[in-house]
């Protein structure tokens, strides 16, 4: 099977901290030089292409002289700060080796949750590819908090996938791929060639944390395939110090593991609710409520409801949870989340009479509702 990298024109390229920064002994200078020879390749063959870069804080640890990775907030984002300047230079110089420009875009998961934000970071990086500039994206460590903690590259990139509707996600790291078990503990191990992003059996497979410079593992970028698939993006995990990887896979040649969607594009502002990695409220289903939206393809009317968390205004992407706290939906609310509180497990007809006008008879409308 050739990989889906030959046929893909939009690609995204995640590397890890590890292969940046060379196990954290610095950044690695002939590596980064080496996917810029590679990435030059891919231009000339016609497709665009958006780098997502680890590896700010490892190299900022190095600078300032840390020998583990800290675990105050605020020294944190100090290595961020220092480590991004390094990171800039050095693609800088890599890329116009062969006559590309490149432009440095910090993300954090906030930009892509407010809606006009989102659309400022989609016009730039569309235009960005439109000039013939490679965007060098990495998550805006000096500033966010949670996110340096909680959050990891890998969602980032399939994200920015879904952002621009890429066609493929590239994830290189230092592991061949996707085994069937740990290859460390278990001799037996198979790589996984070939996969549907999504699939719970992949995720069972995974597991474990990243190394002591990134906050990945394995786990986390099977479920970035699986995010990245909601946009009709494949992915291919493979390991980023394989020679010639990146010419190798756009030549049609199968490395690693490859996840291939199974569904296609979603639309735009459907992919940006289901993009939202926090909601501003939860809405809690009943049995029959959960089963109208999944198994139906119903709108939310407030019957359906049995408790609301959290305070939301009209207009916010919530989420919807089944009776076991499972999240089956995201939407945008009619109500805010004091109206829904009063209009809760009353049906449609009675809105009126309680709130005093009618915004809609569904809480969520099934043209502003996603399935997760």
């Amino acid at each position: 099977m050739n990989s889906v990298i030959q046929k893909a024109t939009r690609i995204i390229i995640k590397v890890g901290s590890s292969l940046v920064t060379n196990d954290g002994r610095g950044l690695d200078h002939a590596a980064i030089a080496r996917w810029a020879s590679q990435i030059a390749g891919l231009r000339a063959l016609g497709k665009e292409v958006v780098l997502v870069s680890s590896g700010a804080i490892a190299e900022g640890m190095l600078r300032l002289g840390f020998e583990r990775r800290p675990t105050d907030i605020h020294e944190l984002q100090a290595c961020a700060a220092v480590g991004q300047m390094g990171l800039a230079q050095i693609y800088e110089t890599s890329f116009r080796a062969h006559q590309l420009g490149t432009a440095q875009v910090l993300l954090t998961h906030a930009d892509l949750a407010d809606r006009e934000r989102y659309l400022n970071a989609r016009s730039t990086l569309t235009t960005l590819l439109r000039l013939g500039v490679v965007p060098i994206i990495n998550e805006n460590d000096t500033v966010v908090t949670d996110e340096i903690k909680f959050g990891d590259n890998d969602t980032l990139g399939a994200l920015v996938a879904n952002l621009i509707e890429a066609d493929a996600l590239i994830i290189l790291t230092d592991q061949k791929g996707l085994y069937s078990a740990d290859p460390r503990k278990e001799p037996s191990a198979v790589l996984i060639q070939h996969g549907r992003a999504g699939d719970p059996a992949l995720e069972a497979m995974a597991g474990g944390a990243g190394s002591s410079l990134g906050r990945g593992g394995m786990l986390t970028k099977i479920l970035a395939a699986k995010r990245a698939a909601k946009s009709g993006a494949h992915t291919v995990i493979a390991y980023g110090r394989e020679r010639e990887v990146l010419a190798r896979l756009a030549s049609g040649e199968s490395i690693g593991t490859e996840l291939a969607a199974q569904t296609g594009h979603l639309t735009a502002r459907k992919q940006w609710m289901a993009d939202h990695l926090h909601t501003a409220g939860q809405v809690v289903l009943d049995a029959g409520a959960v089963q109208k939206l999944t198994g139906e393809g119903k709108s939310l009317l407030p019957i359906g409801v049995v408790d609301v968390k959290g305070e939301f205004g009209r207009g916010a992407v919530i989420t919807c949870v089944s009776p076991d706290g499972v999240a089956v939906a995201r939407g945008l609310s009619n109500y805010t989340s004091g109206e829904t509180r009063r209009i809760m497990r009353k049906p449609s007809s009675e809105i009126e009479a309680l709130l005093g006008f009618v915004e809609g008879k569904e809480l969520i409308h099934r043209d502003n509702l996603v399935l997760l």
